[in-house]
């Protein structure tokens, strides 16, 4: 069927309307009418090309919240009317040791990616959220908690289950120190959801202008990152230190916070790469990991307790003709703190 889209045709045009093609609803699909897609800055990247990999007509967007308007006959999970939300991909092999364990983004086929790629048949270009409608497998549809405001739900399918997974992967409990460096799109999530895992945390922030934001959003600490103060003041205080700047930065100050057995991880991409001495991890059995999002079991856990604890983003809503100001707007920070895309516009 024909889609009305948003999509982006070179790395120097603006975005703007375009028309795709969407599968009809197989036995096993939900069909969904988009409210909201959240505007990541991975659609910014991949709209310009900056990985040098893009496809062009590209429709971006893996935040995606809507209503179900269809289901296939073998559906049972899902019904009409409920609003459900798709995120980073749409499908994996299902039979890997990955895909069995409920870590899908990890298939060892390459799973497919909701924008940017191609449908498991490795023929079939996937299309994002910035449309009107998607249909999407049943098993790659997650439920919104009721309770969850639409819009500020969707940033949650990206950079909610990207802070999440690694704070339960550390097991962050309650009585745990906590740091957050950068309060942008990832790092204001990453407060919310570490306080309310009952954890002491701190925001790590280059602007001492974000104090009483950062405070509000539950951080009980703040530091500029700046000041060479902080990083004697602070030194071995933290157990698990999350780092979610893109811009190029170094590790090893941080490194320095952390106490005997804890984790620097890294969530933000950073340009360019960072250097740490060897001897800074030895002397305490420190750590600097990496994580990505999550599986599918583990958003829909990181969606129902959010859900639980009232935790959505701080969300500006755009227009589809503003997706190119959004876009010059994220890379100079001038946003508190996610843009969703309000696909009505479309």
């Amino acid at each position: 069927m024909k889609i009305a889209a948003y999509a982006a045709t070179a790395a120097d045009r603006p975005l703007g309307s375009h028309t795709i093609d969407r599968r009809e609803t197989g036995p096993e699909d939900v069909a969904i009418d988009i409210l909201y897609c959240g505007v990541c800055h991975s659609d910014l990247v991949q709209a310009r090309n900056e990985f040098g990999r893009t496809r062009y007509p590209l429709v971006p967007g893996h935040e995606i919240v809507g209503r179900v308007v269809r289901v296939g006959e073998s559906v049972s999970r899902v019904k009409v009317g409920e609003v459900v939300g798709v995120g980073c991909f749409v499908d994996s092999c299902r039979a890997c040791s990955y895909c069995r364990d409920g870590h899908e983004h990890f298939c060892e086929e390459g799973a497919a990616l909701t924008y940017g790629g191609t449908e498991m048949d490795r023929t079939t270009v996937t299309q994002g959220g910035y449309s009107r409608h998607i249909v999407v497998s049943e098993g790659f549809v997650l439920k919104v908690p009721a309770s969850l405001d639409p819009a500020a739900a969707a940033p949650l399918l990206c950079a909610g289950i990207t802070t999440y997974s690694p704070l339960r992967q550390w097991k962050v409990k309650r009585g745990d120190r906590v740091g957050v460096v950068g309060l942008g799109g990832l790092g204001h999530l990453a407060v919310k959801i570490a306080a309310a895992m009952g954890a002491e945390v701190t925001m790590f922030s280059t602007s001492r202008a974000k104090e009483a934001d950062a405070q509000r959003l539950g951080a009980r600490g703040f530091a500029v990152s700046t000041e060479p103060e902080t990083f004697q003041k602070l030194a071995g205080r933290f157990d698990l230190i999350l780092d979610t700047v893109s811009a190029p930065h170094e590790y090893a100050p941080h490194v320095s916070l952390l106490k005997p057995y804890g984790t620097l991880v890294v969530v933000g991409v950073t340009p360019a790469p960072a250097s740490v001495l060897g001897l800074s991890l030895i002397m305490g059995n420190k750590r600097i990991a990496g994580s990505a999002v999550g599986g599918i079991r583990e958003t829909q856990e990181m969606l129902d307790f959010c859900g639980e604890h009232g935790i959505a983003a701080d969300v500006e809503i755009v227009p589809a003709s503003r997706i190119d100001e959004a876009y010059d707007r994220m890379l100079k920070s001038d946003v508190r703190y996610r843009f969703v895309l309000d696909a009505a516009t479309i």
